[in-house]
């Protein structure tokens, strides 16, 4: 089980890492990782926000099944994240969003995903140069 201080709960923090954090997608999951923000990104630094552990906070929606299938999925989710937890940098916000192909994974193969979504995310490349558009 996940420590409280290594959950994301607020929609504000879930909004955040989701709108800042590089996504990848392997098998049953979606990775959104959002690294510790640097200080001339933070608007407000606070002492408490610089040395807090990595967290992680999890969307499962109706797509993937009813309630007794979802709770299973993000229990399994929960788990996996707790082992990876150890591994990630401190201040480092993952949110996992699990897509209805989670239902039909056992426990390896989502903890596998999960470990592999969260490579991908974290090698990937920040900061893509995006295609000027010409305005007439």
């Amino acid at each position: 089980m996940l420590p409280a201080d290594a959950r994301i709960r607020s929609s504000r923090d879930f909004g955040a890492a989701l709108k800042r954090g590089r996504r990848a997608a392997r098998g049953g999951v979606v990775v959104h990782w959002a690294p510790e923000r640097t200080a001339a990104d933070q608007t407000a630094p606070s002492e408490a926000v610089a040395n807090r552990t990595a967290r992680a906070g999890f969307v499962v929606s109706k797509a993937v099944g009813n309630a007794v299938v979802r709770n299973k999925v993000k229990r399994r989710l929960r788990h996996a994240a707790a082992a990876e937890l150890p591994h990630w940098p401190a201040g480092t916000d993952v949110v996992v969003r699990a897509t209805p192909k989670a239902a039909e994974r056992d426990f390896h193969e989502l903890h596998r995903d999960l470990a592999e979504a969260v490579k991908a995310a974290r090698s990937a490349k920040s900061g893509r140069p995006r295609e000027q558009r010409s305005r007439p």
